[in-house]
């Protein structure tokens, strides 16, 4: 039975990846603009047809779409993620040497985000409507109506700019600390509240009125009794927020000057570098499918005869 519950959870991935990879074809291909002509002005060379031309059969671009997939397909899973039309270097290379700097940011805003919601959610469920519960409100409230490049630009200001608080641009822990921020207190909203939700859930049942009438204190009980109930859920939504690390950090790394796999994705569109584009769908993609395995098999430790 274990046995075969592995191998469907491997199907099932497998599967997913598969249709990620069609779709990422396909929304990439149907961007509106060749990149051979957007390369060669970006270069601020003539896009003459038979330089356009030279470009699609050196990029295997002269071939019908059904062929540049499997063609591309193949190659992805042998492990060549092609190269780069921008750069000219390959792009499992790009990515790698890129990606220690998205890790710290995106890691360290979602370790961050995880370690402040709860024990402020653990404390706006022991005192509703309390100054925690409207700390947490508010900064669910902001973060959502707040745009996250709005936010790195005036925490330059403030911190670099008036206070000489944090120099950006120099090596260091310090550069990574503005742009966890930011991407943290974005996260941080959907995870403590329902992480919060849960905890309240469990206040209203029966056995927590009943160690309340036996005279344990309310934010004891809460603490003890919902942390695993509430953890459930958490587990869910972690996996959702999950995607800041991989996606969740391309406004950051744009505003910061960092040069990250989201910055390096976001100069790609602008030449539509297929493959580089196609490459990160597939990455984001395999990340989620990760996370949502790692909350399924921790939602089963915490409670293994509910799933």
């Amino acid at each position: 039975m274990a046995l075969g519950r592995v191998l469907g959870e491997f199907g099932r991935v497998a599967i997913h990846l598969l249709a990620a990879s069609a779709l990422a074809f396909l929304i990439v291909r149907a961007m509106p603009g060749d990149p051979a002509v957007l390369l060669l002005l970006a270069q601020g060379q003539a896009a003459d047809p038979a330089t356009v031309a030279a470009l699609h059969a050196q990029w295997g671009l002269d071939r019908s779409l059904p062929g540049q997939y499997a063609a591309w397909l193949g190659d992805f899973l042998a492990g060549d993620w092609r190269t780069s039309f921008r750069t000219g270097r390959p792009i499992f290379e790009e990515f790698a040497a890129r990606l220690p700097v998205t890790l710290t940011v995106g890691l360290g805003a979602f370790a961050l985000a995880l370690g402040v919601a709860g024990p402020l959610a653990e404390a706006a469920a022991a005192r509703p409507h309390g100054w925690q519960d409207r700390v947490l409100d508010a900064a669910t409230l902001g973060a959502q109506a707040v745009p996250g490049f709005w936010l790195g630009c005036v925490l330059i200001w403030v911190f670099a700019v008036e206070l000489r608080a944090i120099a950006l641009f120099e090596a260091g822990p310090q550069r990574y600390a503005l742009p966890i921020a930011v991407v943290a207190l974005a996260v941080l909203g959907p995870l403590a509240q329902v992480y919060r939700a849960g905890l309240r859930e469990v206040g209203r049942s029966d056995y927590v009125r009943a160690a309340l009438a036996r005279g344990a204190s309310r934010g004891r009980v809460m603490v003890q009794q919902g942390r695993r109930y509430a953890a459930l859920g958490l587990f869910s939504t972690a996996a959702a927020e999950a995607g800041t690390v991989v996606g969740g950090t391309a406004v950051v790394e744009t505003v910061f000057g960092l040069p990250g796999i989201g910055q390096f994705v976001v100069d790609s569109v602008a030449v539509r570098d297929f493959f580089v584009l196609q490459a990160f769908f597939m990455v984001a993609v395999a990340w989620m499918l990760l996370a949502s395995l790692a909350a399924r098999l921790a939602r089963r430790l915490v409670a293994p005869g509910a799933f």
